[in-house]
C-alpha cells in the first residue's frame, strides 16, 4: 500500500484562504528574438497567401473553363481603340460572356493577352468559354465578308458598287483604268479600306493576266495584253454563255486577221455613255454611223481601250480562241448564237431568227428613229440584245439592202454580226 502524505492540520480561516498558485515559467529570451516573431509573421503570411492563391486559381479555373451564355453563334464586332474595359463591357452587352468585367480583365492577364487583343469582327461560337472568347480574340481571326464584282462591269459602275457596300470604309479617290479590276468573288473584313479593295483587284488582273499572257496562242494578231483586255471585254459585253466565249473571240479575231471591222454594238454604248455602263434603250440608226474612238462600226481594228472589266474565262477564251473559220454569229433564239462563215448562211440564220420571233411578237412596227437593239453585258442593267453589223468580205456578193435586222426591229442595213 502507498503512503500517503501526512495531512498537516490547518485552522478554519487557513482552510478558506486560497492556495498560492505559482507563477508562470519565465519566458525564454529565444521566444523573444525579433527574428523569430518576424518569421512567424511571414510563415502566417504566405500560408495565406497560398491559401487565397489556391481559391484564385480554382475560380479562375472555373471561369475560364465554364460553358458561357451564347445559346448559338453570334458574330460582335470589337471597336478600334477599345480597351481590356471597354471590350469586356461589349461582350457582356452582347451576351458573349455573363461574368464581371473585371474577371475577364483577369483572364486576360491570367493568359498573357493583355497587348494581343485585336479589334474586328469575330463569330463566337454556341457556349463559347471565357477561354475561347480571348483566344478568338488574340487570333484576330476576324470575320471574312464575301463580294461578288460580276464580269462585264465597268470601274465606274465597280466603284458605284463598292461604295454603296457599308461593309467598306473611306472613299475611291479616282476611279481606276477600264480593264484593270479582275471580277471575282473576293473575302474582306469588315472595315476594309475602298482603295484596299481596288488594290487587290488590280493585283488580281496584273497576276492573271500575265498567267493567261503567257499561255496565249502565239497565232493570234493580238501583240500586247492591253490589247488581248480590250478585245476581251468586247467578248464579255457580246455573250454570257461559257460555252460560246472562245467561239465569239474567233469571229473577232478572225475579223481582224482579214483586215474587217468589228461592228460591235457594245462598242457604240460605251462611246455614247463611257463609264456609265448602260444605254438604257435601243441603239439609234443614226448613232451607228456616229464617229467615236470606240465605235467599232466606224474604226479599224481594236477600240483604243476596254470597254468593260472582262473576267477570267473571256480572257482565256480571248488568248485561245476556236480554231474556226466563222465571220457571223446571230441570235438563235434560245439564248445561244448561231455561227457561220459565210455572209449567204448568215443570212439564212437571221431570217429564221426573225419567222420564229413574229410567231411570238405580232408588233412589227419599226420604231420612226430605226433603233437597233443595245447590249446585253452580264451583270449589267441593259439586257436588250445585240444586233451589229460588221461588213461583208470583199470576195462574196454583195445582197441587196433590204434593211439591218436586229433581234426585234428592222433598220437600213444588212447585219453580219448579231445576237
Amino acid at each position: 500500500m502507498s503512503e500517503r502524505p501526512p495531512i498537516s492540520p490547518r485552522s478554519p480561516r487557513a482552510a478558506l484562504e486560497p492556495e498560492q498558485v505559482p507563477p508562470p515559467p519565465k519566458r525564454s529570451d529565444r521566444a523573444r528574438n525579433p527574428f523569430v516573431i518576424v518569421g512567424n509573421a511571414i510563415f502566417t503570411i504566405l500560408i495565406i497567401l497560398m491559401l487565397g492563391a489556391g481559391a484564385t486559381y480554382y475560380y479562375g479555373k472555373q471561369a475560364l473553363e465554364s460553358p458561357g451564355p451564347l445559346q448559338e453563334d453570334k458574330i460582335v464586332n470589337i471597336p478600334a481603340r477599345a480597351g481590356k474595359r471597354d471590350i469586356a463591357d461589349v461582350l457582356l452587352r452582347e451576351g458573349v460572356i455573363n461574368v464581371n468585367p473585371w474577371v475577364f480583365i483577369g483572364g486576360v492577364f491570367a493568359l498573357k493577352a493583355s497587348s494581343d487583343l485585336k479589334p474586328g469582327e469575330y463569330s463566337f461560337q454556341k457556349n463559347a468559354s471565357l477561354r475561347d472568347v480571348i483566344a478568338t480574340i488574340v487570333d484576330g481571326k476576324v470575320v471574312q465578308h464575301a463580294i461578288t464584282i460580276p464580269e462585264g462591269l465597268t470601274s465606274e459602275q465597280i466603284v458605284t458598287r463598292l461604295s454603296d457596300n457599308d461593309i467598306f470604309t473611306g472613299s475611291v479617290r479616282e476611279i481606276p483604268r477600264e480593264g484593270t479590276l479582275l471580277p471575282e468573288t473576293y473575302k474582306f473584313p469588315r472595315g476594309t479600306t475602298r482603295d484596299q479593295v481596288i488594290q487587290r483587284l488590280q493585283q488580281a488582273q496584273k497576276r492573271v493576266l500575265a498567267e493567261i499572257w503567257e499561255r496565249r496562242n502565239t497565232d493570234t494578231p493580238l501583240k500586247s495584253p492591253d490589247q488581248l483586255v480590250t478585245l476581251a471585254s468586247i467578248v464579255e459585253k457580246e455573250t454570257g454563255r461559257a460555252d460560246e466565249r472562245s467561239r465569239v473571240a474567233a469571229v473577232f479575231v478572225n475579223r481582224l486577221r482579214q483586215r474587217m471591222k468589228l461592228q460591235s454594238d457594245p462598242t457604240i454604248i460605251y462611246g455614247l455613255v463611257g463609264g456609265k455602263g448602260t444605254l438604257g434603250r435601243p441603239i439609234k440608226r443614226s448613232e451607228i454611223t456616229q464617229p467615236s474612238p470606240y465605235n467599232t462600226y466606224v474604226i479599224d481594228g481594236l477600240p483604243p481601250g476596254p470597254i468593260a472589266n472582262p473576267g477570267r474565262a473571256s480572257l482565256e477564251a480571248t488568248a485561245n480562241p476556236a480554231r474556226t473559220r466563222d465571220l457571223f454569229f446571230v441570235a438563235d433564239g434560245t439564248g445561244g448564237h448561231a455561227f457561220t462563215e459565210t455572209y449567204d448562211q448568215h443570212a439564212k440564220n437571221v431570217a429564221k431568227l426573225r419567222a420564229s420571233e413574229k410567231q411570238i411578237q405580232n408588233d412589227t412596227v419599226e420604231p420612226a428613229d430605226d433603233p437597233a437593239p443595245a447590249a446585253a453585258a452580264p451583270g449589267a442593267a441593259d439586257t436588250n440584245p445585240t444586233a451589229t453589223t460588221p461588213p461583208k468580205p470583199t470576195n462574196q456578193k454583195k445582197p441587196p439592202r433590204s434593211g439591218r435586222q436586229g433581234a426585234a426591229q428592222q433598220t437600213n442595213s444588212p447585219p453580219v454580226v448579231q445576237r
